[in-house]
């Protein structure tokens, strides 16, 4: 079972074997996480993601999907992108949300990696309450053995590392 823990801090520096990108289904760049990860692993990221083929004209990972690239300049040897919902209150957003995080572990499992660090995803500017977005997260983490060693949620503010905690009973 893998082990599940949380920290407060910048998803960029994390030492794992691949990091989530909260991304667009663009996934050419934005604001927030996104930005940040862009920044930090160089123009190459931006490049590897030009090359994810669209499923159709403009998006290349719809909501609730992920895909995978190399990590580049980041101390994470890939980056794995998955989107969110945009939160408007519907019983798809919770099941979009799952569908995002689930993508994204079965993704690092199918690449045989060890570890993986989350960010709050959806809970930027998509604006996806702090405690629903805790719960779900969290039940994913937990719904079965991901043959994964660590499962690391790396949050940004003391807010969202707070709902975290709860969700996961710590």
């Amino acid at each position: 079972m893998a082990r599940i823990t949380v920290e407060k801090g910048d998803i960029t520096k994390a030492r794992v074997d691949a990091i989530v990108n909260a991304a667009n289904e663009r996934m050419l760049g934005g604001g927030g996480v996104d930005g940040a990860i862009h920044r930090a692993a160089g123009p190459e990221l931006l490049e590897a993601c030009r090359k994810v083929p669209e499923v159709r004209p403009g998006v290349r990972c719809p909501t609730g999907e992920a895909r995978i690239t190399p990590g580049f300049r980041l101390p994470a040897r890939h980056v794995i992108h998955t989107v969110g919902p945009v939160y408007g209150g519907r019983p798809r957003d919770a099941e979009l949300l799952a569908s995002a995080y689930r993508s994204s572990l079965r993704l690092a499992v199918e690449n045989g990696l060890e570890t993986i660090a989350f960010p709050a995803i959806s809970c930027g500017v998509y604006a996806y309450p702090l405690d629903e977005a805790a719960a779900i997260a969290a039940g994913v983490a937990r719904e079965k053995d991901w043959t994964l060693d660590g499962i690391l949620f790396v949050l940004f503010s003391d807010d969202v590392l707070e709902a975290w905690r709860k969700a996961l009973g710590g």
